[in-house]
C-alpha cells in the first residue's frame, strides 16, 4: 500500500503564525515536513521530527537559469546548496528558468539544460533531487520562461539525469494549460515533486474552486509517485482549519 505524503509550506503561514506555530500546526495535523522555510528555522524544524522538504536552489525566480550570464552564480548557488541539502536530508532544491526577457524557446532550452548538465553530477553524488519549476506567466510571475508542462519537460529529457525533474505545481499548470491529470499520467517520470492550491486565486483547495484534487492525488499515486504533495496556498480565514482540511482532503492511501 502507497500512502501519500504531505507537507506544507512556510511562507503561506509566516504572516499569520510564528515559527513555533508553523511547525506545531504541521505536527498537530499529521504533516511529515515543511516547504521553503529561512535556514535559521531548520533546526526547528528537525527537533519537531519533521523534514525540511525543499529550499530554493539559487537566487530569483526572474533572473534564473535561462540566461548564460548567470550561470557562474547559480552554478555556485546550487553547488553550495547541493551540501547544505546533503547535512540537512533536503531532497528536494528548486530551481527557475527565468523570465524570458525577449529570449527565444529554443535558446532558453539551451541555456537552462547547459547549466542544469554542470551542476546535476553533483546532485546525483548527494543524491539530492534538482527541481526546475512549472510557474504560470499569466497571474503570478509574468514572461516567466518555464511557463508549460512541454517547455520543462523537453529541459528534462535533454539534462537526461535522474537528479533533475520537474517540480509540478498543480495551481501554476491549471492557470496555464489545464489538462492536469492527463498531463501528469503523460509526464510522470519527469516529475519529482508537486505543490498544490485553489484556482482561482491561490487559496484553500475547497469547493469555491475550480480544481477536484481527490482524483489528482489518486493519479499522483497509481503512477508511482513516492515523495512529498506540498501544500501551498494561502488560506482564506483560519490557516489551522484550512491546512486541517487540506490535509484530510489529500489523505490518500493506494
Amino acid at each position: 500500500m502507497s500512502h501519500i505524503k504531505q507537507s506544507l509550506s512556510w511562507w503561506c503561514l509566516a504572516g499569520s503564525m510564528t515559527p513555533e506555530e508553523i511547525v506545531s500546526t504541521a505536527v498537530q495535523i499529521g504533516y511529515k515536513g515543511i516547504e521553503l522555510a529561512p535556514e535559521e528555522h531548520w533546526p526547528l524544524i528537525k527537533e519537531a521530527g519533521l523534514t525540511v522538504v525543499s529550499i530554493n536552489g539559487h537566487a530569483s525566480i526572474s533572473d534564473g537559469l535561462n540566461r548564460r550570464e548567470n550561470h557562474t552564480r547559480i552554478h555556485q548557488e546550487l553547488a553550495a546548496n547541493i551540501e547544505k541539502a546533503a547535512k540537512w536530508k533536503i531532497p528536494v532544491l528548486i530551481c527557475f528558468s527565468g523570465n524570458r526577457g525577449g529570449l527565444d524557446y529554443t535558446t532558453g532550452i539551451q541555456n537552462t539544460v547547459e547549466v542544469l548538465r554542470s551542476v546535476a553530477p553533483l546532485a546525483e553524488k548527494a543524491g539530492v533531487m534538482l527541481a526546475l519549476e512549472l510557474l504560470n506567466s499569466k497571474v503570478d510571475h509574468i514572461d516567466y520562461q518555464c511557463d508549460h508542462t512541454a517547455w520543462g519537460a523537453e529541459v528534462i529529457r535533454i539534462v537526461d539525469s535522474p537528479n533533475v525533474k520537474l517540480l509540478y505545481d498543480i495551481y501554476h499548470m491549471q492557470v496555464m494549460e489545464g489538462d492536469i491529470i492527463a498531463t501528469i499520467r503523460e509526464n510522470h517520470v519527469l516529475i519529482a515533486h508537486y505543490h498544490t492550491a485553489g484556482v482561482p486565486g491561490r487559496h484553500d483547495i475547497d469547493d469555491t474552486q475550480e480544481l477536484n484534487y481527490l482524483p489528482i492525488v489518486h493519479t499522483i499515486l497509481e503512477n508511482g509517485y513516492r515523495g512529498y504533495l506540498g501544500q501551498e496556498f494561502v488560506p482564506k480565514g483560519d490557516p489551522l482549519e484550512a491546512y486541517r482540511k487540506a490535509y484530510q482532503l489529500c489523505d490518500i492511501s493506494l
